[in-house]
């Protein structure tokens, strides 16, 4: 896949960073797998996934970072999954769909605190 080489398009500062994720499609309560983000922003991250998710399908996510003891969660839509190694690794991106104030409050000072560390 050929990188991007335009100017930036998105709203929110990005980092590079693996955290531990758990994820499910919100509908499916007993279908939860556990992986990490490749990267992260306040809008959206990128995780690594078994198996490629239709655009639009939304997910419960839970995502552990290092300024909160429990994991924060959210809802998070898929706006592209593309397969990297065929029928086993998958680059899925997703767009926060909900989040409270709290863990939204974590997340931005995960990211600040990341971001100046470059």
């Amino acid at each position: 896949m050929n990188s991007y080489i335009g100017p930036e398009r998105r709203r929110y500062t990005r980092i590079k960073g693996r955290f531990i994720v758990s994820y499910r499609i919100l509908d499916e309560a007993n279908n939860i797998d556990i992986t990490q983000t490749k990267n992260l922003s306040i809008g959206g991250m990128l995780l690594t996934t078994n198996r490629r998710f239709e655009d639009g399908t939304v997910l419960a996510v839970e995502i552990r970072l290092p300024f909160e003891r429990n994991p924060i969660m959210l809802i998070g839509k898929v706006v592209r999954s593309v397969e990297i190694t065929k029928d086993l690794i998958y680059d899925t991106h997703l767009e926060f769909q909900a989040i409270d104030e709290n863990h939204r409050a974590i997340l931005n000072r995960t990211v600040e605190y990341y971001s100046n560390k470059k």
